[in-house]
């Protein structure tokens, strides 16, 4: 079975399944789950635990050692697999299968694991693990989701932001949400139970955003200038290579001409099928030509054929894929 961030205390209040998967990029959510499963296992009587950090094939020896070790007398135990990537090899398939399917009623598995990519999800050890127990796929919480999140959030600790504040905090810390629970608990400690004001979050709260390429990516695709231009400035800040940025827009521009014509692959992701989808309305109005060939340009200053600054022209190559018309002239120089 599937269970989301949401539905995961409520399972866990009725019954406690032989394995569990925490799937996912965001440390705080990915962290929280699992402690829920931890404490619902200790409460069942599951009182050893053990871990193992799967890093190469060899670890799956340890592995399968310590699940022969359990004696007729043994305690409960509680077995914690954290891979190091979605793709534990055949070696890893192989145990994790046997594990899952042995059902050992002394055992219980909870497996930690990176973002599942579409083919590490048809896995045989996924497959059992959705067949005996239950997968925890957790997903970053960015966008217009956030402020619902951080309200959330802020209602727990007794905190009380007004709108404005929301939102300054929300543009500080998204895509870092180990640092917004920080700077909320830190603004609780602070504000006493008084109401924090957007003055108040700007004046406590450092800038922690964090951000990658796909993000910027579907900033462009989602037609957002103002998040897309400052996803790449932090992106600058940060010291990304300016060849990743130009990679990410111009798959932007390319998801959305593939989309248009039919030939293209539908997106991984429900987040970024719904970003294309919003880019497809706008689309009649880009000038894919104009945006190839300003891409083109900044493929050249970045090889250092041309003079100019690479950093410019992609924000200008962004704030096209969003709507915005030729934003300034376009010189296809050699």
């Amino acid at each position: 079975m599937k269970l989301t961030a949401e539905s995961l205390a409520p399972h866990l209040a009725q019954r406690l399944l032989g394995v569990y998967l925490v799937s996912g990029d965001e440390p705080l959510l990915q962290g929280e789950a699992a402690d829920a499963v931890r404490a619902r296992a200790r409460a069942a009587g599951f009182s050893e635990r053990t871990v193992h950090f799967i890093e190469r094939a060899a670890d799956w020896d340890d592995v399968r050692a310590a699940s022969a070790n359990l004696s007729l007398f043994a305690a409960r135990r509680l077995t914690e697999i954290r891979l190091a990537s979605g793709r534990p090899g055949t070696a890893g398939n192989a145990a994790l299968v046997a594990l899952i399917e042995a059902r050992d009623p002394d055992t219980l598995l909870l497996i930690l694991a990176p973002r599942l990519d579409r083919e590490a999800q048809g896995a045989d050890w996924v497959r059992a693990v959705e067949a005996h127990g239950a997968w925890l796929p957790v997903w970053p919480i960015d966008g217009e989701k956030l402020v619902p999140w951080l309200r959330a959030r802020s209602r727990r600790l007794g905190l009380t932001l007004a709108d404005e504040a929301l939102a300054e905090l929300a543009a500080r810390v998204e895509g870092n949400l180990l640092a917004a629970h920080q700077e909320l608990e830190k603004l609780a400690l602070l504000q006493g139970g008084e109401a924090v004001s957007a003055g108040t979050v700007a004046a406590s709260v450092a800038d922690s955003a964090r951000f990658d390429v796909f993000t910027l990516g579907e900033a462009a695709l989602d037609g957002d200038t103002a998040r897309a231009l400052r996803i790449l400035a932090v992106l600058r800040a940060e010291g990304t290579e300016p060849t990743l940025v130009l990679w990410a827009l111009v798959k932007a521009v390319r998801d959305v001409w593939g989309a248009r014509s039919g030939g293209g692959r539908a997106p991984a992701w429900q987040r970024q099928a719904a970003a294309l989808e919003r880019a497809l309305k706008r689309a009649p109005r880009l000038s894919f030509r104009r945006l190839m060939g300003r891409a083109a340009r900044v493929d050249r200053l970045i090889k250092g054929r041309i003079a100019g600054n690479a950093w410019d022209e992609l924000a200008l190559l962004a704030a096209e894929i969003c709507g915005e018309g030729a934003v300034a002239p376009l010189t296809l120089a050699s």
